[in-house]
């Protein structure tokens, strides 16, 4: 009799048979959801990797060639694609900075005992439910220079005769960070709502019979329960806040004179407007480097925090 036999009939075999058995049928499982990923997800990011290493150009009878890193080299000495990534990072920080402070505030006031809280947790969610091309054209009715609400509000007060906010030099880029915080706040504001309804209830009820205010509970009790649910969330709104697209493609078209052009809106206008599919392609390559090293650095401190844990 060998081992293999004797082990199958003592059963010390069946165990990785079936972990075997178990396995495949969990890729099984899986392959419905991981298809439509590699299909729609990461097939394109590979394809735009390849392009951003060509000269591919907009044209049916134009061949594509293979040239290596010139794209990359252009890229380095585009000042105006280096001006559209600044003002994409003051975008960001502009809109995912307020936008957490404002839907903390707004959580924990919802997370109080208020009369008629549904009511005020379901309009606060209101922006998150709108399409941004619906924003967008929502606020372009609010700035409207002659019968925007905003400067109508402005001559009423008698405080001037208002202005183009979307149009001039110094107020575009401002305004329309203005309404990237009001359209991101629900998310973040459910997020942290979530979050404080984790928080046990036991421990700010100890904390108030030690003595502590208002201000000593949330630093001691509330604040290190969210702390994970703020670091995640921050993080991802500043992800999507640097991709952003239509919500400022809708409001300026990345005018005036560029004060608003995301990189996303300069790869686009260098892709459709002009036809260069291999620079865009390399500007989105640049793009996707930033962003995973931002979030290298986010599971870094999460890693590491949780160790100090």
């Amino acid at each position: 009799m060998t081992l293999a036999t004797a082990m199958t009939r003592s059963g010390r075999g069946t165990p990785r048979n079936g972990r075997g058995r178990r396995d495949g049928a969990s890729w099984f499982l899986v392959l419905p959801a991981l298809i439509p990923i590699l299909i729609l997800s990461v097939g394109p990011l590979l394809y735009g990797i390849a392009l951003a290493f060509t000269d591919a150009q907009s044209g049916r009878t134009r061949s594509t060639q293979w040239i290596g890193g010139l794209n990359f080299q252009d890229l380095l000495h585009d000042t105006l694609f280096w001006d559209s990534f600044r003002i994409g990072l003051l975008w960001a920080v502009g809109v995912t900075v307020p936008q957490f402070v404002l839907a903390l505030g707004l959580a924990l006031l919802l997370s109080a005992n208020l009369r008629m809280r549904w009511l005020a947790r379901a309009l606060a969610i209101i922006p998150w439910a709108m399409p941004e091309v619906v924003v967008g054209m929502m606020w372009r009715l609010v700035y409207n220079p002659d019968a925007g609400i905003l400067n109508e509000t402005i001559r009423d007060l008698g405080l001037g005769d208002g202005r183009d906010w979307l149009t001039g030099l110094a107020t575009a880029l401002p305004a329309v960070i203005v309404v990237g915080v009001w359209a991101g706040m629900p998310q973040t504001t459910v997020a942290l709502l979530a979050g404080l309804q984790n928080t046990p209830h036991e421990l700010h009820e100890a904390a108030a019979l030690d003595g502590a205010g208002a201000w000593r509970r949330f630093r001691t009790v509330t604040w290190p329960a969210l702390k994970p649910v703020a670091l995640a969330i921050t993080a991802l709104n500043f992800i999507w806040n640097f991709n952003s697209f239509a919500l400022v493609y809708v409001l300026t078209s990345g005018g005036p004179g560029g004060r608003t052009r995301l990189p996303m809106l300069f790869a686009y206008e260098e892709a459709f407007r002009y036809g260069q599919f291999g620079y865009a392609a390399a500007m989105g390559c640049v793009m996707v480097a930033v962003i995973s090293v931002i979030f290298a650095f986010h599971l870094v401190g999460r890693l590491r925090g949780g160790d100090d844990a």
